[in-house]
């Protein structure tokens, strides 16, 4: 089967871009994604917020879902779910699995917009027994929310940053009883409003500078051991379910399947700001290029990629072959106390300026707190922008894109740092 387009990835990032791939007239436009309807993670977040960037109005979790899943169905793009793209045959060809068997897809370009994901229990090394009661926010939204599971009895919530809050929230509606977030930074991550109304309203403490040394329990999970990171002193912690909230990381296995050169900060595909990747005709976009931002950041990433995709498609050759006249791209670099910056480098089509980022802005994601914090970007001795921000970890910061027009081709790589 041959297509204009294939996007792996039926969420947020995937559908908006089905959507302006189709307004743009870009061909056939063929979305494939693994789970049983499409939508992606705000199909299971039944709290509102959604839409603010994108659709500019406030809409829960599943219907903000619905709402793109029915524009980019009405839009002509053809869905299919329950079905995973399981390898590579070639450039731009994927191999599809699913009910009906194997086939295989050719796009004349590829939009990788496959997500992130949790860091699971055994991916943070936790020790102890493997009882029933450990999961990740999206298993439990997806339990309470699409399954209609109950959660009584206490909980305790791994993490302090926006996620963690939202699984305060779904543990509440599923009848258990958080006993507390707890976070091994020194404070919380999420907004300060946050918790405050988790304190006030549900009366759930933050335990800040507290670790998880291990899981107890055999069939059953009976509790938790936390540690202060800063005195050693550990303390048992009852408990019947245990919810590994954050500590994100990009579904980048297509990507690095297909041979993409990949960023060690975000740890997703290396992309420039036409949101292309380092192999020719394939984009990402989404949280798979900065894990976690929000849905409707995730979309306008999308829309961004697939307005550079349609271009490319519009003219000859192919989107992101090399060649005379091709375009060039700067790296962009951080230093050691900022996590990293998305898009990672910036594109230069020939004879023509910087493509700039979607948004018009990068995103940066830091390390450490610092309340007066300054960003500088550097081409070489040249400073080329100075801004100030405030920095915490797990939670992104933007950075204006105006100074694009002073950077240099040939002049090399661009750093970030924080002076």
């Amino acid at each position: 089967m041959n297509v204009d387009v294939l996007i792996v990835g039926a969420g947020p990032a995937g559908l908006a871009a089905a959507i302006e791939l189709r307004r743009r007239n870009a061909g056939q436009i063929l979305v494939v994604d693994r789970e049983r309807d499409p939508g992606g993670v705000p199909r299971h977040s039944a709290h509102t917020g959604y839409g603010v960037r994108d659709l500019h109005r406030v809409l829960s979790g599943p219907a903000y879902a619905r709402r793109y899943a029915t524009a980019a169905a009405r839009a002509g793009a053809q869905i299919r779910t329950q079905t995973t793209v399981t390898g590579w045959c070639g450039d731009r060809v994927a191999l599809l699995t699913s009910a009906d068997g194997i086939e295989t897809v050719t796009g004349r370009a590829v939009l990788l917009a496959t997500g992130c994901r949790e860091r699971p229990r055994p991916a943070r090394l936790v020790p102890g027994d493997r009882p029933s009661g450990v999961m990740t926010t999206g298993e439990l939204q997806q339990r309470v929310y699409l399954g209609g599971e109950r959660r009584p009895g206490r909980a305790v919530v791994v993490g302090a940053e926006h996620v963690s809050f939202s699984a305060m929230v779904t543990l509440e509606h599923a009848g258990a009883d958080v006993v507390a977030l707890v976070t091994d930074l020194p404070r919380q991550q999420s907004y300060a409003a946050f918790a405050l109304a988790a304190a006030a309203r549900w009366r759930v403490p933050v335990w800040a500078s507290t670790a998880v040394r291990e899981v107890v329990g055999h069939d059953r999970l009976t509790g938790v051991e936390l540690a202060d990171v800063r005195t050693g002193a550990v303390r048992s912690v009852a408990c019947d379910t245990l919810v590994f909230t954050g500590n994100w990381i990009p579904d980048h296995e297509l990507a690095r399947a297909a041979g993409t050169a990949m960023d060690p900060g975000t740890r997703g595909p290396l992309v420039d700001t036409a949101l292309l990747t380092s192999v020719p005709g394939v984009f990402a976009a989404g949280n798979l290029v900065h894990a976690a931002e929000t849905a409707d950041t995730a979309a306008l990433s999308g829309r961004h990629a697939a307005a550079r995709i349609a271009a490319a498609l519009s003219g000859r050759p192919e989107p992101g072959a090399a060649g005379p006249g091709s375009a060039a791209r700067v790296p962009i670099e951080v230093e050691p106390r900022l996590a990293w910056i998305s898009p990672n480098a910036i594109r230069f089509p020939a004879g023509d300026a910087a493509t700039p980022p979607p948004r018009g802005r990068f995103v940066v994601r830091s390390h450490v707190f610092a309340r007066r914090a300054r960003l500088e970007v550097r081409q070489g001795d040249r400073v080329l922008a100075r801004t100030r921000t405030r920095l915490i970890p797990s939670r992104s910061v933007t950075l204006e894109s105006g100074w694009l027009t002073r950077v240099q081709p040939s002049g090399g790589p661009i750093r970030v740092c924080v002076i």
